[in-house]
């Protein structure tokens, strides 16, 4: 039951119209401190589990953060009797801001996005051999994953001397492409071509025939 304001002390009038907008500014930035440290727990959890790299952690607590950083400054502002009127245009300004941004780095949050996949969904693991292809006829790039990051990932060249070539394919070009895995190390060229039959003389040169129609006939003198 709430007590009614003249049966306040005065000096609790006077300072009325502070106390109840700043308790209640102190109870949203709590709220917010709580709620960023147990989604933050949660994301940890989940990177445990799914057994996330720290690359794509820190971007994904970083965008939580602001987030919420977000929502509690424009409840403080409304708190503070800043017109709703504003907040929606600055909101939809931000918005509109924020999709320009998203179109314009689209491949980048490709890769962003596809790094999350490969992750998750592990069409292949690190120290895995792999092919991407454009098709499953035409040969691609072949070589063991030696590391993924948000962007890119890294291939080390099939056949060549270790830690001598490297191929980075785009993580957005790996979910558009074949790709053909290998649990150890593919087989060399040479042990899928078919063996020769061995013979032990070489093979004749067949002689020449003459053609009917190429013969010609010298009349006698």
């Amino acid at each position: 039951m709430a007590i009614p304001k003249h049966r306040l002390p005065e000096w609790v009038q006077d300072w009325l119209e502070v106390i109840v907008p700043g308790g209640q500014i102190l109870g949203i930035m709590l709220v917010a401190f709580l709620l960023q440290g147990l989604l933050r727990r949660l994301v940890r959890k989940a990177a445990r589990h799914y057994q996330l790299p720290g690359e794509l952690v820190v971007p994904i607590n970083g965008l939580i953060r602001w987030t919420i950083m977000a929502s509690a400054v424009l409840l403080v502002l409304e708190r503070l009797g800043v017109s709703a009127t504003v907040l929606w245009t600055a909101f939809t300004g931000f918005a509109t801001v924020g999709a320009v941004a998203f179109f314009a780095a689209w491949s980048v949050l490709s890769n962003l996005f596809c790094a999350l996949l490969i992750f998750t969904v592990r069409p292949f693991r690190i120290g895995d051999h792999v092919e991407v292809l454009d098709t499953a006829e035409k040969p691609g790039a072949k070589g063991r994953v030696v590391d993924v990051n948000l962007l890119y990932t890294t291939l080390e060249e099939f056949n060549t001397p270790p830690g001598s070539a490297w191929v980075q394919i785009p993580n957005a070009l790996i979910f558009q492409r074949v790709v053909r895995r290998w649990h150890g190390e593919p087989p060399s060229p040479a042990a899928l071509a078919p063996a020769m039959p061995a013979t032990g003389a070489e093979p004749q040169a067949a002689s020449p025939t003459a053609s009917p129609v190429a013969q010609a006939t010298v009349p006698a003198p």
